[in-house]
């Protein structure tokens, strides 16, 4: 008896609907029995969590357009993931410890940039932007990437301009994050 490659038992999986049924059920199945467990909102009774779960996870998966999108988004997340960490391993191995607040900030507008990317190439490939709103990704990437500059300019200006001012300022607790205080 010959064994097959592994991409042979892939592709069987796939036939017998593995990857569009039963990964996406037991997606949902998780994320909801987490929730509602962390949560505790029906008390420590796991028995509710399940048939909750379950119920949420089975009419999830009798949406086709629920397993589509799952397999329009898994690889793309993969993609940005990746991309994040081959940028914070090279980030971590050249910054000193002490920017460490800032490479956050940094990583984090990355993450967000990445985020819009892969939401607008699925608008794209579900053609939400096609009808009404006439909307391509470059047109809507062009429009986020010049409001998060406009953004970035505005808090760098605050900061700057609270240099010598007291920590609190008028601006309240909320910026002191973004100020590093």
């Amino acid at each position: 008896m010959a064994l097959g490659s592994i991409a042979d038992i892939l592709f069987q999986w796939e036939n017998i609907g593995f990857f569009d049924l039963i990964l996406p059920f037991l997606l949902v199945f998780a994320i909801v029995f987490g929730i509602l467990s962390y949560m505790n909102i029906f008390g420590s009774n796991r028995a509710v969590h399940v048939i909750i779960a379950l119920i949420l996870g089975l009419l999830s998966i009798r949406a086709q357009f629920f397993s589509a999108f799952l397999a329009e988004i898994a690889p793309r997340l993969g993609v940005g993931l990746t991309i994040l960490l081959a940028i914070l391993i090279l980030i971590g191995l050249f910054t000193p410890e002490e920017h460490s607040k800032t490479i956050s900030w940094v990583l984090m507008g990355i993450a967000a940039v990445i985020l819009i990317v892969i939401l607008s190439q699925l608008y794209n490939v579900f053609g939400y932007f096609t009808g009404g709103l006439g909307f391509t990704s470059s047109e809507l990437i062009g429009w986020i990437t010049m409001i998060v500059l406009l953004v970035a300019i505005l808090i760098i200006v605050v900061v700057a301009s609270q240099k010598g001012k007291s920590k609190l300022g008028k601006t309240g607790p909320l910026w002191a994050p973004v100020r590093g205080t």
